[in-house]
C-alpha cells in the first residue's frame, strides 16, 4: 500500500474511532473520465441507505483496487456523505507487435488471442499486471520454439487524453536447432523405436529435412513425444515407468537433448474381482470382457477398453450415469502380479423424457425422428443413441450433428436428449468436365435433391451430353414407404450412345425404358433390394463391329428385361467424409423370360475406412463384376464391363482397359476388378483449418478379362496420384492428378480430372 493509501486510512480511523455506525445518505465520486458512475457503484459493497463503520472503508478501498481501473483512490466520509476520488488508469489506444518474422510462431491469430486472453485490447482499461502477463507469455512461447536469444522491448506512449499506446518491439534472434537427441536407460524398447515417437529430432537427410524441418525444436511436440513414451510402456505393463526431467542443453544455436528413462518392473494381470452393483451379472460373465487380459502383462489401454465394455453393458441396460472405479492389489505370491478390483456403481435406471431436435430448417422433424431408435418414455440405451446419431449422419442431409443429454430437474430418473443439426446442401447440381485424346470434351449435368421438400425422399434428374452419349433420366425414391421402413423407387430413362466416340467399337444404341425397385431392411444398417428394369433397344452396328460381332449384330434384339436382387450394408460414420466403418453390396441381375438379351451379371462392392496416424483416414475399396451369357449365347457386347477413368483406375482414359478389337477399340470383358488404397487427411499441415476439405494420396489397380474363366495378371494396370476433395456450399468437388505406374505402350492415359458432385 502506498503512502497516500496509508495516510487516508489512518486519518479515517482517527475520525471514526469514536463513532459506532452512520447511515450513507449520499455517494459522491470524483475524477471519472472514461468509466461511468454506474460501473463504480456496481463494485461497491455498500449503497445509499446502508450503515457504515470506520473499518468498512477498507472493504470499499479493496473492492475498488481489485478492479484494476485506477492508479490512485482516496475515500472520505463526512456528514453522512461517502466521497470517493479516483485517478483512472489510461484506456488502451493501440497495441502494436513489431519486429517479428516467424509467422509459424507468432501468427495473426495467436496475437489476437493473446490480446483477448490478457485483456490488452483497444478500448480496454490498461492494467500493468495484464501487460506483464502477456509479455511473460510471449517469452515462454518463443522459448518453447527454441528462440533462446529472444528479446522484447516494451514502449508506452500516453497522450493528453489519458489514452495509452503500447508497442511491443520484438527481436527474435535465431532459432536453435537440434544437434543431438538421445534416450538412455531403456532396455525393453530400442532407442530408435522410442525416438520415432517424436515428430522432432536430429535432422533428416538435408533434402528431406528442408521440407520436414524435423530439427526445429517445438516444446509442444517434445512433450507429446514424452507422453507417447509413457503410453507405450504402460501398454506393456510398466506401471512404474518414470522419465527424469529431460536435459535440454543450449550452445551456439544448437540443442543437445537427453532423456533418462527408469522403466521399473513389468506387471501382469492375475485376476479380476467385481463388486458393487452386479445385479444378475455373474463374476464369470463380467470377467469374460477381460479374457484377452488375464495372465498377460498389465496393458493399461487394453484394460481400459475392457472396462469401457463393462460400462457399456450397464449403459445399454438403462443405467445412463453408471461408472466404475478401479483399484489393484499385488498378490501374495508375486508383488508384480496384480488383482484388478472393479467397483461398479450403476446409479439408477434412466428413461428418455424428451428428444429435442433443432437446426433442421428445411428437413421435416419426423425425417430425423424416424432415424432415432430411442423413443420418448423408453429406457435409455447408449448403443441405440449412438446408432441413432450415425443413422442421421449417414442420411447426407447434414454437414454436422451435435448431441447432448441433460438430467431432468426434479425428476432424476429421466433425461432429455438434445440433437442439433447443420443443414447441408441436399439440392445438388452435378457437373463433370474432362478431356482426353479418345473422347474429347464432355459435360455431364444433373439436378439431385436427396431431401426433396424436407421429406427425406430422393429426386434425381440428369442429362449427359458428349460426343459419345446423350442421356436423360428421372428417378424418385421414398426410403420410408411404410411403417416397416420399406423403400420404394421408380424411374424413367432414355439414352443415345455413339460408341465410336467411347473408345469402344462403333455402334449406335438408342434405349428407352423404366425401372421399379423395392427395398426391405434386415437390420439397422443392412437392406435386401429387389429391382426390375425394362427397356426397348434399337441397335445399329458399325461396319467393323458387324464384322467382329457378326452374330450379335445380325440378330434382332429389341426388349431388355431383367430382375435383380441385392444386399447392401452401410456402417460408415459420415456421409461425405467417413473416418470409420464400411459399406458393402452384392447384386445379381438375371434377364427375364421373354427378354431378347440373355445374361447373368454379378456385381460386388466393398469400402472400409480406418482412422490412422494423426487425424488421417485409411480407405480401401474394391469391386468386382462378373457376367455371362445364357442359353448358349455369349455375353452381349453392350453388357460387358469396361474400366478406366475417374471412378475406376485413375490415370487411364475412360473405358480404355482390357482387350482391344483389331481396330484398337476397347472390347470390354466378362470380368473386371478394381481396388484402391488411399490415405486422406485434413489440410491442417498446410495451415488450412477447414473440416470440409481433404487431400488424399491413392494407389489404384484394376484389370479386365475378356472371359471370366481366363484371368491374366499381365492385364493389370496400376496408377498413383493425389486427390483434393472439398464439400462446397453447392456440393462436393474433387480434383485429382494421377500417373500410371504399370501400363502398356498402347494404353490411353488421362492424368487430370475435375469433378463436381463426387466425394472421397
Amino acid at each position: 500500500m502506498n503512502n497516500s493509501f496509508k495516510n487516508t486510512i489512518l486519518f479515517l480511523f482517527f475520525i471514526f474511532s469514536s463513532v459506532k455506525a452512520e447511515v450513507i445518505n449520499e455517494i459522491s465520486i470524483y475524477g471519472l473520465d472514461n468509466i461511468s458512475r454506474g460501473t463504480i457503484l456496481s463494485y461497491l459493497p455498500y449503497e445509499k441507505g446502508d450503515e457504515i463503520k470506520s473499518e468498512d472503508l477498507q472493504k470499499i478501498l479493496d473492492s475498488l483496487k481489485a478492479t484494476n481501473f485506477f492508479k490512485d483512490i482516496s475515500i472520505n466520509f463526512d456528514t453522512n456523505i461517502l466521497n470517493i476520488k479516483v485517478l483512472e488508469n489510461p484506456t488502451i489506444k493501440f497495441i502494436e507487435f513489431k519486429g517479428y518474422k516467424d509467422d509459424e510462431v507468432l501468427s495473426d491469430e495467436l496475437i489476437s488471442n493473446l490480446k483477448k486472453n490478457f485483456s490488452v485490447e483497444i478500448g480496454k482499461i490498461y492494467n500493468e499486471k495484464s501487460l506483464k502477463e502477456l509479455v511473460d507469455s510471449l517469452l515462454k512461447i518463443y522459448e518453447n520454439f527454441g528462440f533462446y536469444n529472444f528479446k522484447l522491448n516494451t514502449k508506452l506512449e500516453l497522450d493528453s487524453k489519458n489514452r495509452l499506446g503500447i508497442i511491443l518491439d520484438i527481436s527474435e534472434g535465431s532459432q536453435a536447432l537440434i544437434k543431438s537427441f538421445e534416450i538412455k536407460g531403456n532396455n525393453y524398447f530400442e532407442s530408435d523405436d522410442l525416438l520415432d515417437l517424436f515428430e522432432i529430432g536430429e535432422p533428416d537427410f538435408f533434402l528431406i529435412n528442408f521440407f520436414t524441418e524435423k530439427d526445429k525444436f517445438d516444446k509442444n511436440l517434445f512433450d507429446a513425444g514424452i507422453e507417447k513414451i509413457k503410453t507405450k510402456y504402460l501398454a506393456q505393463g510398466y506401471l512404474d515407468i518414470h522419465i527424469e526431467k529431460p536435459v535440454v542443453a543450449y550452445s551456439d544455436d544448437y540443442l543437445s537433448i537427453s532423456i533418462e528413462i527408469n522403466e521399473g518392473k513389468q506387471y501382469f494381470l492375475n485376476n479380476i474381482e467385481f463388486k458393487g452393483d452386479l445385479f444378475n451379472y455373474s463374476q464369470e460373465y463380467l470377467r469374460s470382457f477381460f479374457s484377452d487380459n488375464l495372465n498377460e502383462y498389465f496393458a493399461r489401454s487394453s484394460i481400459i477398453k475392457s472396462i469401457n465394455s463393462v460400462n457399456k453393458l450397464y449403459l445399454d441396460a438403462g443405467y445412463a450415469f453408471s461408472n466404475s472405479e478401479t483399484s489393484f492389489r499385488p498378490t501374495k505370491e508375486d508383488p508384480f502380479k496384480l488383482d484388478l478390483i472393479v467397483d461398479i456403481k450403476a446409479d439408477r435406471l434412466i428413461y428418455v423424457n424428451r428428444i429435442v431436435i433443432s437446426g433442421n430448417y428445411r428437413t421435416q422433424d419426423d425425417v430425423i425422428r424416424r432415424e432415432i431408435k430411442l423413443l420418448e418414455g423408453s429406457r435409455y440405451s447408449q448403443t441405440e443413441f449412438d446408432n441413432s446419431i450415425l443413422n442421421i449422419k449417414r442420411l447426407g442431409y447434414f454437414s454436422d450433428v451435435r448431441h447432448s443429454r441433460t438430467r431432468v430437474k426434479n425428476d432424476i430418473d429421466k433425461i432429455d436428449l438434445y440433437l442439433e443439426v447443420d443443414e447441408a446442401k441436399t439440392g445438388e447440381i452435378s457437373i463433370g468436365l474432362s478431356h482426353s485424346s479418345g473422347t474429347g470434351g464432355s459435360v455431364n449435368a444433373g439436378i439431385k435433391q436427396s431431401n426433396i421438400l424436407g421429406t427425406g425422399n430422393v429426386f434425381n434428374a440428369s442429362i449427359s451430353n458428349s460426343d459419345a452419349v446423350q442421356e436423360a433420366s428421372f428417378y424418385f425414391s421414398d426410403p420410408y414407404f411404410n411403417n416397416s421402413d420399406h423403400q420404394i423407387s421408380y424411374g424413367m430413362f432414355t439414352k443415345s450412345l455413339d460408341a465410336a466416340n467411347l473408345d469402344t467399337s462403333s455402334y449406335l444404341l438408342d434405349e428407352t425404358g423404366f425401372s421399379f425397385g423395392y427395398g426391405i431392411p434386415i437390420d439397422s444398417n443392412s437392406n435386401i433390394d429387389f429391382n426390375s428394369r425394362f427397356s426397348n433397344v434399337d441397335l445399329t452396328c458399325g461396319t467393323s463391329l458387324a464384322e467382329y460381332e457378326a452374330s450379335q449384330c445380325s440378330s434382332n434384339y429389341d426388349l431388355d428385361a431383367n430382375f435383380s436382387i441385392g444386399y447392401s450394408h452401410n456402417s460408415l460414420n459420415d456421409f461425405y467424409f467417413p473416418t470409420n466403418g464400411n459399406k458393402k453390396s452384392l447384386k445379381a441381375t438375371l434377364s427375364l423370360p421373354g427378354s431378347d438379351f440373355k445374361y447373368l451379371l454379378v456385381e460386388g462392392k466393398y469400402r472400409i475406412y480406418e482412422p490412422v496416424l494423426n487425424d488421417s483416414t485409411l480407405k480401401f475399396s474394391s469391386r468386382f463384376n462378373i457376367g455371362a451369357g445364357l442359353d448358349g449365347e455369349d455375353l452381349f457386347f453392350t453388357k460387358r464391363f469396361f474400366e478406366g477413368g475417374a471412378s475406376s483406375v485413375r490415370g487411364f482414359d475412360f473405358n480404355s482397359l482390357g482387350t482391344n478389337y483389331p481396330n484398337g477399340k476397347a472390347k470390354g470383358g466378362e470380368l473386371s476388378y478394381v481396388s484402391s488404397l488411399g490415405l486422406s487427411s485434413k489440410l491442417d499441415a498446410l495451415g488450412i483449418d477447414n473440416k470440409n476439405m481433404r487431400i488424399t494420396g491413392f494407389v489404384d489397380a484394376g484389370t479386365i478379362s475378356e472371359k471370366y474363366s481366363d484371368v491374366n495378371l499381365s492385364d493389370l494396370r496400376v496408377s498413383s496420384g493425389v486427390e483434393f476433395s472439398w464439400l462446397t456450399p453447392i456440393g462436393p468437388v474433387s480434383v485429382y492428378g494421377a500417373y500410371p505406374i504399370i501400363k502398356k505402350s498402347n494404353d490411353s492415359t488421362e492424368t487430370f480430372s475435375f469433378e463436381l458432385g463426387t466425394t472421397f
